[in-house]
């Protein structure tokens, strides 16, 4: 009795350290990039830095506006998300119900290979077929641009927003449904109006899930969406938040160095910002 009470209490600090690790880590990077970041911010001017329209890290007077990577982060994930939580969601509610056992396997194993691919596979993948089939279809000088880049990461956020949201499906009890169809609902009446509301905090960890992997990708983007610090345009050659750090870290040094720290940290209070505000919605909707 006394060593299983030894044991829990050893295992319950494993768990506790863990935990705290976690949340350290998460305290770390957080503060890094703040005493990392706030310096430029300072120097070049929060209204100058955050609303300039003009990025010039080289020049011999140098800009340091990164209007266009944030409004080209926000277009971008926002049509990575519109193309591509919708038809994860759907597939995700095919397979978790809908499919027979063969079919959902095979589809199964698609998704996971889907989410195993690397980055620069995409990004490859992107330039070499999808860039030029966009300069071609709609005939513009350049296929490299807003519009690939939405393209490959609405692809890529699927693994994500599909896996998430059938395990929240096949976590409603079957009793709901059961209850649904003896009442006269058909099942996909079943699946919409009963499954889905059930497992709505899933459904909307898988939608965080995608928004996250969508405004965070660098490497996949870069390769496809031109990395020019334009002001976005559908067809335009633009830069993303992350792009903009990727392309410069390497040789960067003094005001440009600690600019683009202050970028990363500003992609940081995006993801935080998006979280917590589904947070509030999940947390309003609940009470």
């Amino acid at each position: 009795m006394l060593k299983n009470k030894v044991l829990e209490r050893a295992i319950h600090g494993v768990f506790l350290i863990l935990g705290l690790l976690t949340v350290g880590s998460v305290l770390l990077i957080t503060v890094y990039l703040i005493i990392s970041g706030l310096p430029a911010i300072i120097e070049i001017g929060p209204i100058d830095f955050l609303f300039g329209r003009k990025w010039a890290s080289t020049a011999a007077e140098p800009s340091y506006g990164i209007l266009p990577f944030i409004l080209t982060s926000i277009y971008g994930t926002a049509g990575a998300v519109l193309i591509g939580v919708p038809i994860g969601f759907l597939t995700a509610v095919y397979l978790a119900k809908a499919a027979d056992s063969r079919v959902k396997r095979i589809m199964m194993e698609a998704v996971s290979l889907l989410a195993g691919i690397p980055s620069v596979v995409y990004g490859l993948v992107g330039m070499l077929v999808l860039v030029p089939g966009v300069k071609n279809i709609f005939g513009i000088p350049d296929g490299a641009g807003l519009f690939s880049a939405i393209i490959v990461l609405s692809v890529m956020i699927l693994p994500s927003v599909i896996k998430v949201s059938m395990t929240s499906l096949e976590a409603v009890p079957k009793e709901y449904e059961d209850a649904s169809l003896a009442l006269g609902a058909t099942p996909t009446e079943t699946y919409f109006r009963v499954s889905v509301p059930a497992a709505k905090s899933g459904i909307a960890a898988a939608v965080v899930l995608g928004v996250g992997r969508a405004i965070g990708e660098a490497m996949a983007v870069m390769m496809v969406a031109g990395n020019a610090p334009n002001m976005p345009g559908l067809f335009e050659s633009v830069r993303f938040l992350t792009t903009a750090v990727a392309s410069e870290m390497s040789y960067s040094s003094g005001l440009q160095q600690q600019a683009l720290f202050s970028i990363a940290l500003v992609l940081f209070l995006f993801i935080m910002l998006i979280n917590a505000a589904l947070n509030f919605f999940l947390k309003k909707e609940r009470e």
